[in-house]
């Protein structure tokens, strides 16, 4: 399918914008999330004896407990990982604050535990810290990182690529999605999950498909907007994370990611008469429970667009249908290719958001 060119919003573009003449199809966003069935295809073939050998380990020497530790995008790769794990193989999973090693200088004892260190770059010291802490107080590092000559990946035990190449744009794309087949590749062989692991050969294709989806009707009902949630559960939480990122880092967009749970403790008071949402649903045991608060949402007169709604209704978004776990991944992938297209027709370029850099170096 061709690319659809979104005419520009004809109010003043914001200090330093993205120039009149930018199409979406021309950013490096665009470009680069347009890579990953590409990226997925390598990456699934390329890791699987090494996934393999850390799955074997990882049945014969179950791990106590998994930690994850990253910042950003990568932090939502680790909220889908914790989910995944604990509804997959059982196995308690916490996020960790690298802080409490690079500031307060503490560590937990970790004997025995299986340690998720997830980046694109392997750079950030507060990251770097924070493994060598762990391992110093027994951890077996993993790194899931997209440089392999990083300090990230010399300083781990092991290092699953994420082989999504260089990513030239700001916002990360690729990698996420990257990151997301690697944690669902490491699951489906440590479970040994028959069903996803053959689900997950298929992925490259479905994902070439979703970014064919149109989702224009989110760049209509959103390019003039000033705030939104973006609501998910489950393994669809960590993308509704990464969504809400994207919202505010390139399209300057205010957008708060909740559980679909939790937006009804508190900020269901914000809602009124148009208040824009965006809802990942995936079809799995989450299902009904955020079908009832999209309802609810609806109720109070917000503006509902719902990714896994199906059929014809009016505030459904195109999605493909997957094994579950797979679902959110397919739906981030159209969700780029809408966000890169919202950003220039609110007058950014998406590659260059204000006041960030590619590599956060966070002590």
């Amino acid at each position: 399918m061709e690319a659809t060119v979104l005419t520009r919003h004809e109010t003043p573009a914001p200090t330093g914008a993205s120039p009149p003449s930018l199409a979406p199809a021309s950013t490096h966003m665009f470009r680069e999330a347009g890579e990953a069935a590409r990226v997925a295809a390598v990456q699934l073939t390329a890791n699987a004896p090494k996934i393999q050998a850390l799955a074997q380990r990882l049945r014969a020497n179950p791990p106590r407990v998994v930690v994850t530790c990253a910042r950003g995008s990568s932090d939502h790769a680790a909220t889908f990982a914790r989910y995944l794990i604990e509804t997959k193989a059982g196995v308690l999973t916490s996020s960790a604050g690298p802080s409490v090693s690079s500031v307060y200088d503490a560590s937990p004892n970790l004997e025995g535990a299986l340690y998720l260190a997830i980046s694109q770059s392997g750079k950030s010291p507060d990251l770097l810290a924070a493994v060598k802490a762990a391992k110093a107080a027994g951890a077996h590092a993993v790194a899931l990182v997209n440089v392999v000559d990083s300090p990230l990946a010399a300083l781990a035990d092991e290092v699953i690529p994420l082989h999504a190449g260089p990513e030239l744009s700001v916002a990360a794309t690729k990698s996420y999605i990257a990151a997301l087949v690697a944690v669902t590749q490491l699951i489906a062989a440590w479970t040994e999950d028959a069903e996803l692991t053959a689900a997950l050969q298929d992925l490259p294709t479905a994902l070439a498909a979703a970014w064919t989806l149109d989702w224009s009707l989110a760049v209509e009902r959103l390019k003039t907007a000033s705030n939104l949630y973006v609501l998910g559960r489950g393994v669809g939480f960590g993308v509704a994370l990464e969504a809400a990122l994207k919202f505010k880092e390139t399209c300057g967009l205010h957008a708060e990611a909740f559980s679909a749970a939790e937006v009804l403790h508190g900020p269901m008071a914000l809602v009124k008469d148009g208040f824009p949402a965006l809802v990942f649903a995936q079809n799995d045991e989450s299902r009904a429970s955020v079908d009832e608060m999209a309802a609810g949402l609806r109720a109070r007169g917000a503006s509902v667009l719902i990714a896994g709604g199906g059929g014809d209704a009016p505030d459904a978004l195109p999605t493909l249908a997957s094994h579950p776990v797979l679902e959110p991944i397919l739906m981030i992938q159209s969700f780029y290719r809408m966000a890169n297209a919202l950003s220039v027709a609110r007058g950014y370029d998406p590659d260059s958001p204000p006041h960030l850099n590619k590599v956060t170096e966070t002590i």
